[in-house]
């Protein structure tokens, strides 16, 4: 089963973290075939949130909501189910600063 592993973190805390570690742990889990995809995400300065309503798309500077931790990143794995995602998402170095949101993937229903 596919599950998304959300990093979150303040961003200066986030900025501490060992990018080398951090690809280290990205090898491990390629390696012991768990990786679809993972990114790190820039800064929240650089994000931008589109809404449409009624038709009208409207585009703002910066995330969607004010907070404290920010998304961070994002690691998509294959696991055998829910305790083997929590293993590898407890992996994760940023973890030990921020937190990982551990979230199955919903496949869609397309009948």
């Amino acid at each position: 089963m596919k599950y998304l592993c959300l990093v979150y973190g303040e961003e200066k805390l986030m900025q501490t973290m060992d990018d080398n570690e951090c690809a280290a742990n990205g090898e491990k889990i390629k390696a012991n075939g768990y990786h679809i995809a993972a990114e790190a995400l820039q800064p929240v300065n650089t994000a931008t949130t589109v809404r449409v309503r009624d038709g009208k798309v409207s585009v703002t500077d910066g995330p969607f909501a004010e907070t404290k931790e920010q998304l961070a990143g994002f690691y998509l794995i294959d696991a055998k189910d829910l305790d083997e995602a929590i293993r590898i998402a407890s992996e994760i170095p940023p973890a030990r600063i921020g937190s990982i949101e551990v979230r199955p993937v919903r496949e869609l229903d397309l009948s």
